[in-house]
């Protein structure tokens, strides 16, 4: 065989090759995902912003680069409260923020973040994802085209910030306080004219006096926002919310479009964040308590047992209320506290009540 007869069909084999190598990397470019996630939390918040840069970051690392829900700051693509609407259109494909800022469309989403006098961590996640919590969640936005799943969980809170401490619940009455989620209505209920702002809002309404007190988050977080400089009095215990839960939340179809191991790298790396954080925000937050003590004039107060007692029947009352009114509310409700009501049987006979020492 000459060299010219040999050379032609191995140039076609190679041409062959390079045409097959081009579609193939044609088809790796299309399963790059470039998305946007804007954040309801700072890049640089503790706990429920950094949480966010780094979840991005994880999918950046187990997809090689092919998966990117790239982190935008609140407000940056739309206003920090109002990403349902957006996602639900598909005009940005995802927000890292929480249920609990949905409730001007659906107050029942609250459930799904966290409630009054609520359960520890152990419990809350158990009702979500085991007893029928998250896929109520489901229902609700499966209306909207979205899909959400768990992204961090947070510990305790603290309750708010005055500027001077509260001797009796009757200090509240008429006081303007931003407040989060179902505790809001139980501070309705006391007197209090309450308010969502987003975390970036609230330093500048405390100064100005729009508002005369405030919650937010714990010590790690209030103090990244300064509320010490105008509140020298922070109550706790966090009594509206004992654990929280955030989420992700996505455009449905866009989710529902993404090949089943970019699928799985976001909900496997939502699962390690929901951990992540709680631990952190345990191993941190006694550290942050004595520093706004010590450096910054903080008085922290627990609330009397017998304020705890108003607030909790308050909030029972909240309940009824809102059920009475409000099928949806019922409905999630009735699966919230008919499962608490199951896991007494456990909780009651296996978790220790006293302190043995």
């Amino acid at each position: 065989m000459s060299v010219t007869k040999f050379l032609k069909p191995a140039a076609m084999a190679g041409l062959a090759v390079g045409v097959a190598l081009a579609f193939a990397g044609t088809a790796e470019a299309q399963k790059r995902v470039k998305w946007k996630m804007q954040s309801a939390f700072g890049s640089k918040l503790p706990h429920i912003g950094t949480s966010g840069v780094r979840f991005s970051k994880n999918l950046q690392r187990m997809s090689a680069g092919k998966l990117n829900l790239k982190f935008f700051e609140p407000g940056a693509l739309v206003p920090a409260l109002e990403c349902f609407d957006s996602v639900s259109k598909g005009a940005i494909e995802s927000c890292w923020t929480t249920p609990g800022y949905h409730i001007g469309k659906y107050p029942a989403l609250s459930f799904f973040t966290t409630v009054p006098f609520g359960p520890q961590i152990g419990e809350f996640m158990a009702w979500k994802m085991f007893g029928g919590g998250n896929e109520l969640r489901d229902e609700i936005y499966v209306k909207h085209d979205l899909i959400s799943f768990d992204s961090f969980a947070i510990g305790p809170e603290t309750s708010g910030w005055f500027r001077e401490p509260i001797e009796n619940l009757d200090q509240l009455k008429g006081m303007k306080m931003r407040f989060f989620g179902l505790g809001a209505k139980v501070m309705t209920k006391l007197g209090v004219s309450t308010q969502l702002l987003a975390g970036a809002d609230i330093y500048p309404a405390l100064e100005r006096g729009v508002i005369d007190a405030t919650e937010f988050s714990m010590p790690t977080i209030d103090i990244a926002l300064g509320f010490y400089q105008i509140a020298k009095n922070n109550y706790f215990p966090g009594w509206h919310q004992q654990v929280s839960v955030s989420e992700l939340l996505m455009n449905r179809s866009l989710f529902k479009g993404l090949d089943d191991t970019h699928q799985a790298m976001i909900e496997v790396a939502l699962g390690e964040s929901v951990m992540y954080v709680y631990a952190e925000t345990e191993a941190k937050n006694f550290g942050a308590m004595a520093q706004m003590k010590d450096k910054y004039g903080v008085t922290n107060h627990r609330w009397p047992d017998s304020v705890l007692k108003t607030m909790e029947t308050a909030w029972l009352e909240v309940v009824e209320e809102e059920k009475a009114k409000d099928p949806l509310f019922k409905k999630v409700a009735d699966s919230y506290f008919g499962f608490r009501q199951q896991y007494k049987t456990w909780g009651d006979m296996q978790f220790l009540k006293g302190t043995y020492q």
